[in-house]
């Protein structure tokens, strides 16, 4: 892109207006995602949990970010963390379909 140094998530007009876990299909496998509805894209991350234990739990997200779900409080406290899976899809561009459960 031609403004790269510009950070699409660093908008402060930008509202969060829904966060939770979902369960992605993809071709072969399940993967746990975690979802995050701002009010112009949708954002998905894939959920990380850490193998080791590394004596305390980081918490410092949580002091900086008080309004996180008590959900991702809680995965953060037992060392998980996500990362972004793919490019946000903007809203204009988001089709969303009823399927029946597998």
């Amino acid at each position: 892109r031609e403004n790269s140094s510009e950070n699409i998530l660093s908008s402060a007009n930008r509202l969060l207006l829904y966060e939770g876990k979902l369960m992605l299909a993809e071709s072969t496998r399940l993967l746990d995602v975690y979802l995050f509805l701002f009010d112009d894209f949708l954002l998905i991350t894939k959920i990380k949990r850490n193998k080791k234990k590394y004596g305390g739990s980081d918490t410092s997200l949580i002091l900086v970010c008080p309004s996180l779900t008590p959900e991702l409080q809680s995965f953060i406290k037992e060392g998980g963390f996500c990362t972004v899976l793919d490019q946000p899809i903007p809203l204009d561009r988001l089709i969303l379909k009823n399927v029946e459960p597998v």
